[in-house]
């Protein structure tokens, strides 16, 4: 398997950014929240994700830098879960959504629940 994350599948786009915003779905996970949304980037690219902490829980840069760096890598070491299941492309932007500092192993756990109730979520909509 193949567990990197290049930056040909960072999600840097701001027109697609405001298009997760407004016109994306969103599947939570205490204290994870994913937003996606189905669509082509080129280059046969099949997943572009970005993350988030607010502002509003974690003051300091420091603990919003931490708390992206796990989700980053949460999501590198997890990401076949969504590469052999996915047939369409998406965007996501993963959310760290508490005050509460839980350990990475409890970040790993939830993203993993996470993503298998988003693939869950896509297998209803189809």
């Amino acid at each position: 398997m193949n567990f990197t994350y290049p930056k040909n599948e960072k999600l840097k786009s701001k027109i697609t950014i405001g298009l997760l915003f407004t016109e994306g779905k969103s599947v939570s996970k205490y204290p994870l929240r994913l937003v996606y949304k189905a669509g082509s980037f080129g280059e046969g690219e099949k997943i572009k994700m970005g993350v988030s902490v607010s502002k509003k829980n974690f003051k300091k840069a420091v603990d919003r830098n931490y708390f992206k760096r796990v989700l980053r890598e949460t999501y590198r070491l997890n990401k076949h879960l969504l590469i052999d299941n996915l047939d369409q492309p998406y965007s996501f932007m993963f959310f760290y959504q508490t005050k509460d500092r839980l350990t990475y192993a409890e970040i790993n756990t939830k993203t993993i629940q996470l993503l298998e109730k988003f693939l869950l979520q896509i297998k209803k909509e189809e």
